[in-house]
């Protein structure tokens, strides 16, 4: 494993570590000041300080109750000089706020990452759920790998 494929994975490492301690500052920590993000909650797009801020994350955290499990699987890393490219399925394990039974929901992301000032920083974080193509388009958020 080369230097950059470590600190790449150890990012990764992190977040898993991060969001299991809903740790909003630890979550933000990883972007890029000019990140874009396509998460599964709305709006469609999230840049630069809506990305990087930690309150959004927080008030996002807030919303669940108890612990919160996270797992990425399958991580496949292709890695440049200065750009990087990963592949996973991730797994958000929770229980909301005034619900009593935790969710289990596994999406799909790819995470872009740039070498910048010698630091491996995620630039681009895309999230998504395959949808039902049976005319319903209901989110499959009941498929598991």
């Amino acid at each position: 494993m080369t230097q950059d494929e470590t600190s790449i994975r150890e990012i990764f490492d992190a977040h898993i570590a991060a969001m299991r301690a809903k740790d909003p500052d630890a979550l933000v920590a990883r972007f890029a000041p000019d990140a874009v993000t396509f998460t599964l909650a709305p709006p469609l797009r999230n840049s630069g300080p809506a990305v990087t801020d930690p309150a959004g994350v927080h008030a996002w955290l807030a919303g669940f109750t108890g612990e919160m499990d996270f797992e990425i699987r399958d991580l496949e890393l292709a890695i440049g000089d200065e750009v990087a490219f990963g592949f996973s399925l991730n797994r958000l394990s929770a229980t909301p706020q005034g619900d009593t039974e935790q969710f289990d929901l596994w999406f799909r992301a790819t995470v872009g990452l740039r070498k910048i000032d010698g630091e491996w920083l995620i630039t681009h974080e895309h999230m998504s759920t395959p949808f039902y193509m049976d005319g319903s388009f209901r989110s499959a958020v009941d498929l598991k790998p």
